[in-house]
């Protein structure tokens, strides 16, 4: 993938938001430069597991990327930036609000450079509000954003995500601000400054759970495993392991019920709003006829019926997925240290 041949990033950023959004950049044929201070990027060191030395953690965000040590509280490291910067189409930063101003380095600064530079900041909160201050971390803003009020069980304590969801979800927009902006800049030939905030991101991310808020004043609560406005949907257990069921119209729920033999649970529900209410019955109802046979019994039956319904796979059976293979899940690369590398792939195609 080469669309953004040609295009210099200058990456002054570290640990994940910052450094998914450049690799993105880099997988689609962008000549991205990581500047790292001398002791290197903090994930280098976040492990195990390590292989050779090297931290997955960093692997799986920094592919593709060449490598600069730069101390930035010197005068030579800022003069280095500043040289980078005047033949950058973008530069993507994690600093603290504020932070790269006392160097010279903020948008202002880099801008009678570059006017043409499209300069990314992710921070935290932003640079604007009474947080812009604060540092933002990625469990932090989970419970900042509500997000962990609505996963984990209904009697249980509230949940984080297991990746670094709102980190996650920052970098891909911040993929999409730069691509904005190099298109518009095509346009006026200018540059320009994107406050990108986990912050913001993590209350966008909500999605229909924000609105259902918005609407009308009552935060969700948490649901495990279930849908707030479908019914069924969500992890079931077999007899030999758990699997998901995600019916999502009224007439999946008929066929669901002629493979179950639960004629009675569709006479008296067969509509999505009336499972909503009976939410409680109909799982349970489910639930006990699931855990009569193992799971490939009943995914077997649904995909002839055309019941939408998946296992719940560890990482090791979901990579070994024959459609994982035939999408090319895993990209192989070279490694000074590590010979052949397997990282995630690209999902663009």
């Amino acid at each position: 993938m080469q669309p953004l041949s040609g295009i210099k990033v200058l990456d002054l950023s570290r640990v994940l938001a910052g450094p998914l959004c450049t690799m993105i950049l880099a997988d689609l044929g962008a000549e991205v430069i990581k500047v790292e201070p001398p002791w290197g990027d903090e994930t280098r060191g976040w492990g195990p597991p390590f292989v050779q030395g090297e931290s997955a953690y960093f692997l799986s965000v920094n592919r593709g990327k060449k490598s600069l040590a730069l101390d930035l509280k010197t005068l030579e490291g800022q003069e280095v930036v500043r040289r980078l910067a005047q033949r950058a189409d973008v530069l993507v930063e994690n600093f603290k609000t504020g932070d790269l101003r006392r160097y010279g380095l903020d948008y202002e600064s880099l801008r009678e450079l570059n006017p043409r530079l499209v300069y990314l900041s992710i921070t935290g909160f932003g640079h604007t509000g009474p947080r812009a201050q604060e540092p933002g971390y990625d469990a932090a803003l989970q419970g900042y954003t509500g997000i962990m009020s609505v996963t984990g069980e209904p009697e249980g304590p509230p949940m984080k995500v297991g990746v670094a969801w709102i980190d996650v979800m920052t970098g891909m927009m911040g993929a999409v601000a730069v691509l904005s902006a190099l298109y518009e800049r095509e346009k006026s030939g200018l540059g320009q400054h994107i406050d990108l905030s986990l912050f913001d991101v993590g209350l966008f991310a909500l999605a229909n759970l924000g609105e259902s808020y918005l609407l009308t004043g009552n935060p969700p609560k948490r649901l495990g495993n279930a849908h707030a406005q479908i019914v069924p949907y969500g992890a079931f257990p077999a007899a030999d392991g758990w699997l998901v069921l995600a019916v999502g119209n009224d007439e999946q729920f008929a066929r669901l019920c002629q493979v179950l033999d639960l004629p009675d649970l569709l006479a008296r529900f067969p509509t999505n709003a009336e499972r909503v209410e009976a939410r409680k019955e109909v799982v349970e109802a489910i639930s006990q006829v699931l855990k009569i046979q193992p799971r490939a019994h009943w995914l077997e039956r649904f995909r002839e019926k055309g019941i939408p319904a998946a296992p719940v796979n560890d990482l090791a059976e979901a990579f070994q997925d024959p459609q994982a293979q035939a999408r090319g899940a895993i990209w192989t690369l070279t490694h000074p240290l590590l010979e052949a590398l397997p990282t995630l792939a690209n999902p663009l195609r």
